[in-house]
């Protein structure tokens, strides 16, 4: 028998041998979270441990990234750590129960939860009083920015809001509308919800249900979508509870981030995509109606994961923007 054919049935024949994995073992099914792995970058603030990192100057400027979601990380908006080299300190962290942090049940989910851990990443960083704070935030993240605003107006230097899904649950319920509808009879949908006849967990099962969940978002990238979003981009792992938690609190409480923005003078800056034809130069300017002092740009030919696919073309608006307050 050729060599070759002899060792690939050999490995072949090992593998078969190997103990089958346990799904719920961490690190089998999706990777391991700061509590089950000490080597990952990680901050303890407000009873919860997160997957943490920043760049920069530590007494300079402080930019916090506000990722996607909510239940999404932050690895795909890494690009805006060239924010350091323009003389930030740019911090990044996986909200509470996303990404590489700590999982924690559905229940203790909410909007000042969230901004309570926001508060106390501010200050675990921060190195003296004066130091000036902005927020840069994607969709969720822009959503979690507008409501920090909202309620600490006097702590934020200024702030950019790259495409917020909506700053109230009106304005949600019109992005999702128009960003998030499935043809129940596509065949894309049909790929999204064929693993539930098969993988099966209950909600306490972090793992299987993160999995399901990264599974689940292909869909926003299918050929066609609404949104502009060129292909995938990377992560490390969904927080599917986080997600669920924030859909019940929108459906069954509502929400609304807008009621003190009209106080904040600050300018802030919008940022869209070109291609996502749900949100929008209409969407932007229904967003930015509700502050003062505002500033729309279009970046070119992208769409709605613009920091990942189009990040030199973001970069120069950004960092002129933060210049101008700094």
């Amino acid at each position: 028998m050729n060599r070759k054919i002899l060792s690939l049935v050999t490995l072949v024949a090992l593998v078969s041998c190997q103990k089958e994995l346990d799904i719920n073992t961490p690190g089998n099914l999706v990777p391991k979270t700061v509590i089950e792995d000490a080597k990952l970058p990680s901050i303890t603030v407000n009873g919860t441990r997160l997957h943490a990192e920043s760049f920069g100057n530590r007494d300079s400027s402080m930019v916090i990234f506000l990722h996607g979601g909510p239940g999404a990380d932050y690895q795909n908006g890494l690009n805006a750590k060239r924010l350091a080299d323009g003389g930030y300190h740019v911090v990044f962290y996986d909200q509470r129960g996303t990404g590489l942090s700590q999982r924690h049940d559905q229940s203790i989910y909410s909007i000042q939860l969230y901004l309570d851990d926001l508060t106390a990443i501010i200050q675990h960083y921060r190195t003296s009083p004066t130091q000036k704070i902005f927020l840069f935030g994607h969709s969720w993240g822009a959503m979690l920015a507008a409501a920090y605003i909202n309620s600490y107006p006097n702590s934020i230097a200024g702030a950019i809001f790259a495409e917020a899904g909506g700053f109230n649950k009106q304005l949600l319920d019109e992005y999702g509308e128009s960003s998030r509808r499935l043809n129940l009879l596509a065949e894309t949908t049909n790929d999204v919800l064929y693993y539930d006849q098969f993988l099966t967990g209950d909600k306490n099962q972090h793992e299987i249900q993160d999995y399901k969940m990264a599974i689940a978002s292909s869909y926003s990238y299918a050929n066609g979508n609404d949104e502009g979003i060129e292909g995938p981009s990377p992560f490390w792992r969904n927080g599917a509870l986080v997600l669920k938690a924030f859909i019940d609190i929108s459906e069954n409480e509502g929400f609304d981030f807008t009621k003190n923005l009209k106080s904040y003078q600050t300018k802030v800056l919008f940022l869209y995509g070109e291609n996502n034809q749900s949100y929008g130069l209409n969407f932007a300017k229904k967003e930015a109606a509700f502050f003062p002092n505002t500033e729309i740009i279009q970046i070119d030919d992208t769409g709605h994961e613009m920091i990942y696919f189009k990040w030199n073309s973001v970069y120069p608006f950004v960092i002129n923007y933060l210049n101008s307050l700094n």
